[in-house]
């Protein structure tokens, strides 16, 4: 039994093998022995880093009564989300499309066909007010299949149908224009809280693509309403506890309206969008705390989400034990503090004589916020971040006391989409700010990736894990993988003039083409080689990363400019033209999205920088320019160097906007004219 998971790549399945529950990974074998048994199959989805996931796996899976139970009368698969989103988006649609909620731990009861016919969520040892405890839902289910399975069959066949559904909201073939992202500013500045800054009550995530699309609305219009949401928003999320003001990097979310108390997992997708999202914001405002928070952020991704060699764990879990002679895990013991914690770590440090600087600083209080403990913050002082020589001489006093605590779990499977979404990030923040160790760091990601995770025949996996024969690679890559791979790869060329990068990038669009490209218009989830499974699913709205729709809008419409292909923008429109329409309501399901919009709306500035010009670079550069490619290095022979071919200081900047180009300037202030002609 324990075998079958201990071979897992996910670290998630892997912390199951021991449970008395014999678990399957998904797989025919399975659905052969559910066939052959004439038994539903129990499916258990969730990931490493989920609170509420280990709490059912101590209450449920690990008591020997409930997991003989499950053996007797289903056979039971165990599914990582992050590894399987396709598993996923079909069972999580079948448990919105009964329940009208979702969320993790996910379970789900189906036919040996995998036809769902009971979903839910998290399920308590004993029951409570409006809710069976998962030993009844046990007993229930089995006297349902038993007994009554026609009633089960049905319900599985009305499941079925509601998954096959295509989610795709065509609202005529019109393409959406400048109205449509007018008006998605209305609606998320409706949304916004703007006591404490975020979109809606709690729980409150950070929506790094919303606030995104705010900052380029300001760059558009010059709106400061929509500015002062996105700063204000970006503010007070470094103020709060959801930003580790010791370790760097954000936690997955704020289970309180102020953004104080996190969910402490602290995910790899969330800090590679924060980081880039708070790097916008620092080249539009010129602020240094936002540059501040961008540093501590990749440094922390740098310093605890990453192999030697390059590639980028995918998270940090939110429990840990808060002792060593602990028995049970806690979430957030890692980072919480009382005042005599504080002080015996100042003193220790020989630095006692700041403990109530510290306290105030950090706003460390006897009362607390999580069970007598405080979550360090910076709330009572939003928007000051700068640290004097004694907070900084605290704050690494405080963080080595930690580290010597027991520490959070590591979820160190090598993602290939959220590390895509780490080298556009570094890559990015290389070429603003001028640091070649964040170029350096993104390429050994890249050169990771295509290491480990392409086969020699092309094909992109998903998961790559570590282990004694020095790793190895599972499942079939996703669209939302290679839409990602094509922004990675952009980003890497602009920010480092290698042709090897934008080649990388056709590569993959083409890829994403042939494999995931439906005819309706947008992208499959799973390309046309996977494995058949109930339904197709198709990934439309943004969610806490990109969703493969809008990543491959964004990506195509950019790549379509740097190489002069009109097919990658022709595909970009197809999105555009079948969910367009909706991103205007719902900007926060699509903020990724409307930067395509935008791209395609108002069109794609082209700079080509010939010769050796690290000025005229590094003017590009230096500003927040959302709607600008930028081509420099190595000609590439594409359209856009044809008749560029100066060299050395000879080099010039050559602009075109929408198929018009104005005469190449040699100098930085005639550049900036060009690309900011309003200032």
């Amino acid at each position: 039994m324990a075998e079958r998971l201990a071979r897992e790549t996910s670290p998630y399945l892997r912390q199951h093998a021991d449970n008395p529950v014999d678990w399957f990974p998904w797989g025919d074998q399975a659905f052969e022995v559910a066939t052959d048994r004439d038994v539903p199959v129990l499916l258990s989805v969730g990931y490493s880093a989920c609170h509420w996931c280990h709490v059912m796996a101590h209450e449920s899976f690990e008591d020997p009564e409930i997991a003989r139970v499950m053996n007797e009368r289903f056979v039971n698969v165990k599914v990582d989300r992050e590894e399987r989103p396709d598993v996923d988006a079909i069972y999580m649609e079948a448990t919105r499309a009964m329940t009208g909620a979702g969320g993790w731990p996910m379970t789900v009861l189906m036919t040996a066909s995998g036809e769902p016919f009971f979903c839910g969520t998290y399920f308590p040892p004993e029951p409570r007010p409006g809710q069976p405890s998962f030993r009844q839902l046990l007993d229930a289910v089995h006297e349902a299949w038993t007994e009554r399975r026609t009633e089960l069959l049905e319900q599985a066949d009305r499941l079925t149908h509601a998954v096959r559904r295509v989610p795709v909201a065509v609202e005529g073939s019109e393409l959406p224009g400048t109205a449509t992202l007018d008006e998605a500013t209305m609606s998320a500045l409706a949304a916004h809280d703007a006591r404490s800054g975020g979109f809606g009550a709690a729980p409150k995530f950070p929506h790094a693509m919303g606030i995104g699309h705010l900052l380029r609305h300001h760059r558009r219009t010059g709106s400061t309403a929509a500015l002062d949401a996105a700063l204000g928003s970006l503010d007070a999320m470094a103020a709060g506890g959801i930003h580790d003001h010791l370790g760097g990097g954000f936690a997955r979310y704020s289970v309180d309206q102020r953004w104080l108390v996190p969910h402490f997992e602290k995910m790899l997708y969330d800090n590679a969008l924060l980081a880039r999202t708070y790097l916008w914001a620092w080249q539009l405002s010129g602020l240094d705390r936002f540059l501040s928070v961008v540093d501590t952020t990749l440094d922390f991704v740098l310093e605890e989400l990453s192999t030697p060699d390059g590639g980028r764990h995918s998270a940090l879990d939110a429990d840990s034990l808060p002792s060593e002679d602990a028995e049970q895990a806690v979430e957030g013991a890692a980072y919480t503090w009382t005042p005599a914690q504080v002080r015996t770590a100042l003193e220790a440090a020989g630095l006692a004589a700041h403990t109530t600087e510290a306290l105030e600083w950090f706003g460390i209080t006897e009362r607390g916020h999580v069970e007598g403990a405080s979550v360090p913050n910076r709330l009572h002082a939003v928007g000051r971040l700068e640290r004097t020589d004694t907070i900084s001489a605290v704050s690494t006093a405080l963080l080595a006391a930690r580290r010597r605590r027991p520490q959070p779990t590591v979820d160190d499977k090598v993602l290939t989409e959220w590390n895509a979404l780490a080298i556009t990030a570094l890559a990015d923040a290389a070429a603003a700010t001028g640091r070649r160790d964040r170029l350096d760091a993104a390429i050994d990601t890249a050169t990771f990736l295509l290491d480990r995770l392409r086969r020699d025949d092309g094909r992109w996996l998903r998961s790559w894990q570590a282990d004694a024969d020095g790793g190895r690679a599972r499942h079939l890559a996703y669209a939302a993988d290679h839409a990602a791979l094509v922004e990675a790869f952009l980003a890497l060329y602009e920010a480092s003039g290698e042709p090897r990068w934008l080649t990388e990038a056709v590569t993959n669009a083409d890829t994403l083409i042939d494999l995931f490209w439906d005819t309706d218009g947008g992208v499959w989830t799973t390309g046309d080689d996977a494995e058949p499974l109930v339904a197709r699913p198709k990934d439309i709205t943004d969610d806490a990363t990109p969703s493969a729709n809008s990543s491959a809008a964004v990506a195509l419409r950019r790549l379509a400019a740097h190489t002069g292909e009109h097919r990658y923008a022709e595909h970009s429109r197809t999105v555009l033209r079948a969910v367009g329409g909706v991103a205007a309501r719902h900007p926060l399901a699509f903020g990724h999205l409307l930067w395509a919009v935008e791209l395609d709306a108002l069109g794609v500035t082209e700079v080509v920088v010939s010769g050796d010009r690290p000025d005229l670079v590094a003017e590009v550069r230096r500003g927040f320019r959302p709607n600008v490619v930028l081509a420099w290095g190595p000609a590439t022979g594409a359209p856009l160097w044809d008749g560029r071919d100066e060299s050395g200081a000879d080099g010039r900047a050559y602009v075109c906007r929408n198929q018009v180009c104005a005469a190449p300037v040699t100098d930085a202030a005639a550049l900036r004219e060009l690309l900011d002609p309003n200032g």
